[in-house]
C-alpha cells in the first residue's frame, strides 16, 4: 500500500502560562492510502491538536516546533497558506469535535456547504444546490431540500454534526480526519454515517485519521490503531490484535472502564488521576502515576519501544524482560455494590408523574406571520420516574428527547399534559412558585460550551447556582464526621468528585477539552442538591475512562441520596449499565417501555429492534445482522397518518397507516405501541 500521510517526531507547544504546553511531544506515525487509522486516548492527551497540526489550524497560542507532515511525499508544514487554503476541504477535510463551534451561525447550512463547493469544485449554482441535497440526504438529515436553507441553530445536537460531516465530504478529500465524528449521534444514524463513511473511502481510497474515545466504532473502522497518552502514542496496533491483546497497562484500563450490562452490580474500573499536565519536564513514564503496574524504574527512566508481535508495538518497561521485577503492584480488584439507600427507598409513589405531555411549535408564514401548520416535537408523552431510579430515553436525533427534558422543567411551555414532581403540579405554576423548585430539578445540557458562560472562571460558574438559590453545602461534601464547607472548599470538593483538578477552578470553558467542560457541567449540576437529574447525553463528549468515572459518581450519589435520573442518551451500553427502565422514543412519541432488561433482551417494537441492531459492538461474535431502515425520519411537522413508523417498517401491515396504535401490554412493567401485538392482531393469526 502506498503511504499517503507520514508524521516524524512532531512537536506542537502551546504558549499559555508561565511554561510552554507540549500538546504533541514527538509524534510519529504512518498511514497508508485507503487505510482508517484510529487514535484513542483520554480528554488532554493531544489527540485533537495533533489534528489541528496536521491541518494547520492551531490557535494563536499554538506553534509547531519541530518535525514533518508529509502528505503524499510533500511537507505541508512548508507551504506558504495560501497553498494550505487550496489543501484544506480537498485533499484533507476535517470533522471537528462540537459542530455549534465550528458552523457560522449567520449562514444556512447550504451557503456554508456551497463555500467548499465553490472553492474546490467550481460547480453551477445548479448543480451545486443538488449535492447539496445528495450530501444532506446521505448523512441522513430528514426532508433535506427544505432544511438545507435553515441555520445551525434549528438543528438538534446530531443534525448538527451531520451537517458538519456533509461540509467535510463535500470536496471529496483523499485524508478525512474525523475528530469524534459520531459523537453527538443516536446508534442508527451512527451506523448510517459509518456506513456512508466505508462505501466513500471504498469508492475514492480516501483515508480516514479517525479519533474517538468508541471502542466499538474503532473495532468497527480501524485497520490500524494507535493509543496516545499525554501528548505521545504509547501503542500502536492491527486491530485484531488490540482488542484480543491490548499491551499498556492504559490501554488495558481503558477496556476496563467500559460500562457493560455484566457490570450492573460493579464500580466500573476507573483510572486514578487525571492527565498530567503537559507543561513538565517528564522523567519516565508519562503513565506511571496511575499505573497500576509501576515499578520504581517507570518513575525515572522514559520507556522505550518494544515489539511483541508483527506490527504491534509498546513503549513501556513491563516489556522489558531484563528490567521488570518479580513482583509489582496488581492491578485493583473491583468491588461489588452492597445494598444502598436508593435500594431501601419506599418507591410506591413515583417522583415525577408525567401524562400526555405535547409540546407543538407553531409554523409562521407570510407577512402577518400566520400559524399555517404544527411542529409536533412531544406528542403525548406518558412516564413514571421514582426516587433513586434511572430512566433511559433513547431514541433517534430529533425525535422529541431533549424537549422532553426541557419541558418536564418548563424551560419549554407545554402545549398540554401534565408534569407532577412530588405531588407538585408543574405546568402553569407560576415562576414565584417554581423558583424554590429549580434546585430539586437540574438539567445537564448536551452541548457543554455552550451551557457555560465563557466569561465566568469555574468557581463562579459552580457558585452561582448556589448564591441563586440559597445552597450551603452541595450533598456530595457531606460527611457526618466533618464540619460544614466553605463555598470555596464546596467547588473544590465538587471538582475532585469529577475528576477535575482544585486548580482549574481559576480557568474560563475555553481553556478545558470537551469532556472536562461536560464534567464542568455536571458539577454544576450537583452543586444545588437537585433530588432529579435530567441527563442529555452527559458522557457523549466524554472518553471512556472519564465516562466510567461520571457513571460511577451518579451511581454513587443515587445510591447515598436516592438521585433519581432521566438519562437522555443513544449509548446503549451505558443504558444496560446504568438504567432501570427504558422508554424508547420516535417522532414525538413513545413506541416502546418497560425495565432494561426486557427491552434489551426482547425488544418487541420494530424500531427498537433496529435500534439495537445497530449498536456497534466489540465482539464481533456477538452482533446481530444490522436491520437497515428505509427511508428517513419524517419531520415532526407532517408525521405520517396511523404509526408514526410505518414508511420504514419492514413489518407493516394496511392497518399501520389507519391509526396509531394502542399499548399493547408485553408483561406488568413492558408495553409497546405496535399492531404486531394487539390483541385483534393475534386474534385474527389464531383464526388463520
Amino acid at each position: 500500500m502506498n503511504t499517503l500521510l507520514q508524521i516524524e517526531n512532531l512537536k506542537t507547544i502551546l504558549h499559555t502560562g508561565n511554561s510552554p504546553v507540549r500538546a504533541v511531544d514527538g509524534l510519529s506515525l504512518t498511514i497508508n492510502k485507503g487505510e482508517t487509522f484510529a487514535l484513542l486516548g483520554e480528554s488532554g492527551c493531544g489527540k485533537s491538536m495533533t489534528a489541528l497540526s496536521i491541518m494547520r489550524l492551531l490557535p494563536d497560542t499554538g506553534e509547531i516546533q519541530s518535525g514533518a507532515v508529509r502528505l503524499s511525499g510533500n511537507d505541508i508544514l512548508q507551504l506558504p497558506e495560501a497553498s494550505m487554503r487550496r489543501i484544506r476541504g480537498k485533499l484533507i477535510s476535517m470533522i471537528f469535535q462540537e459542530p455549534m463551534l465550528s458552523l457560522n451561525p449567520v449562514m444556512t447550512i447550504a451557503d456554508q456547504i456551497n463555500e467548499v463547493l465553490k472553492q474546490h469544485l467550481r460547480l453551477s449554482n445548479e448543480a451545486a444546490q443538488h449535492r447539496i441535497v445528495e450530501l444532506l440526504e446521505q448523512v441522513g438529515i430528514p426532508d433535506a431540500r427544505r432544511r438545507m436553507h435553515e441555520y445551525s441553530f434549528q438543528f438538534s445536537g446530531g443534525m448538527k454534526q451531520r451537517a458538519m460531516i456533509a461540509m467535510a465530504l463535500a470536496g471529496q478529500p483523499e485524508l478525512l480526519i474525523a475528530d469524534e465524528p459520531t459523537t453527538a449521534l443516536d446508534v442508527t444514524i451512527q451506523a448510517q454515517v459509518l456506513d456512508l463513511l466505508r462505501q466513500i473511502q471504498q469508492q475514492n481510497q480516501m483515508t480516514i485519521l479517525l479519533i474517538t474515545h468508541d471502542l466499538g466504532v474503532v473495532s468497527e473502522m480501524a485497520q490500524v490503531i494507535a493509543v496516545m497518552y499525554a501528548g505521545e502514542i504509547v501503542e500502536q496496533s492491527p486491530r485484531e490484535r488490540f482488542f484480543s491483546q491490548p499491551a499498556h497497562p492504559y490501554s488495558q484500563q481503558l477496556f476496563a472502564s467500559l460500562p457493560a450490562k455484566q457490570k450492573r452490580h460493579q464500580e466500573l474500573a476507573v483510572i486514578s488521576g487525571t492527565v498530567p499536565s503537559l507543561s513538565q519536564q517528564f522523567k519516565g513514564c508519562r503513565f506511571a502515576d496511575r499505573c497500576p503496574h509501576a515499578f520504581a524504574r517507570c518513575h525515572d527512566t522514559v520507556p522505550q519501544w518494544h515489539i511483541i508481535a508483527d506490527n504491534h508495538s509498546v513503549r513501556c518497561h513491563l516489556y522489558d524482560t531484563a528490567a521488570v521485577p518479580e513482583q509489582y503492584r496488581p492491578a485493583p480488584d473491583i468491588t461489588l455494590k452492597t445494598e444502598t439507600a436508593a435500594q431501601q427507598l419506599q418507591t410506591d409513589r413515583p417522583l415525577l408523574q408525567v401524562n400526555g405531555l405535547k409540546v407543538h411549535f407553531p409554523i409562521r408564514k407570510g407577512l402577518f406571520k400566520r400559524v399555517v401548520g404544527q411542529v409536533r416535537a412531544v406528542d403525548g408523552v406518558s412516564l413514571n420516574i421514582f426516587a433513586g431510579k434511572t430512566l433511559a430515553l433513547v431514541g433517534e436525533s430529533g425525535c422529541g428527547k431533549t424537549t422532553v427534558g426541557k419541558s418536564i422543567l418548563q424551560l419549554i411551555e407545554p402545549t398540554a399534559g401534565n408534569v407532577r414532581y412530588n405531588g407538585h403540579e408543574l405546568v402553569g405554576m407560576r415562576r414565584e412558585r417554581l423558583r424554590p423548585l429549580r434546585s430539586d430539578l437540574q438539567f445537564v445540557f448536551q452541548d457543554p460550551y455552550s451551557s457555560l458562560n465563557p466569561r465566568m472562571r469555574i468557581i463562579d460558574i459552580l457558585q452561582e447556582g448556589m448564591n441563586a438559590l440559597n445552597v450551603d453545602t452541595p450533598a456530595v461534601n457531606i460527611q457526618a464526621s466533618q464540619p460544614p464547607l466553605s463555598r470555596e472548599q464546596a467547588v473544590d470538593a465538587l471538582l475532585d468528585c469529577v475528576g477535575l483538578p482544585v486548580e482549574a477552578k481559576w480557568r474560563y470553558p475555553h481553556e478545558f477539552s470537551g469532556g472536562q467542560r461536560q464534567r464542568i457541567a455536571i458539577a454544576r449540576a450537583l452543586a444545588v442538591n437537585p433530588s432529579l437529574l435530567i441527563c442529555d447525553e452527559p458522557t457523549s463528549a466524554l472518553d471512556v475512562s472519564v465516562q466510567a468515572q461520571i457513571l460511577n459518581l451518579l451511581n454513587t450519589l443515587q445510591n447515598d441520596f436516592g438521585l433519581a435520573f432521566l438519562f437522555i442518551t443513544h449509548n446503549i451500553s451505558v443504558v444496560e449499565y446504568l438504567a432501570d427502565e427504558i422508554a424508547v422514543m420516535y417522532l414525538g412519541r413513545i413506541v416502546e417501555y418497560g425495565r432494561v432488561d426486557e427491552v434489551i433482551d426482547h425488544p418487541r417494537h420494530p424500531y427498537t429492534q433496529a435500534l439495537l441492531s445497530a449498536v456497534p459492538v466489540i465482539n464481533e461474535s456477538s452482533a446481530a445482522a444490522m436491520i437497515k431502515l428505509k427511508g428517513d425520519l419524517p419531520s415532526p411537522a407532517s408525521p405520517p397518518a396511523g404509526c408514526h413508523f410505518h414508511p420504514r417498517c419492514p413489518h407493516a401491515m394496511p392497518v399501520c397507516n389507519q391509526s396509531y396504535p394502542a399499548a399493547s401490554t408485553i408483561s406488568p412493567t413492558h408495553y409497546t405501541h405496535c399492531y404486531l401485538y394487539s390483541q385483534e392482531h393475534i386474534t385474527r393469526q389464531h383464526e388463520h
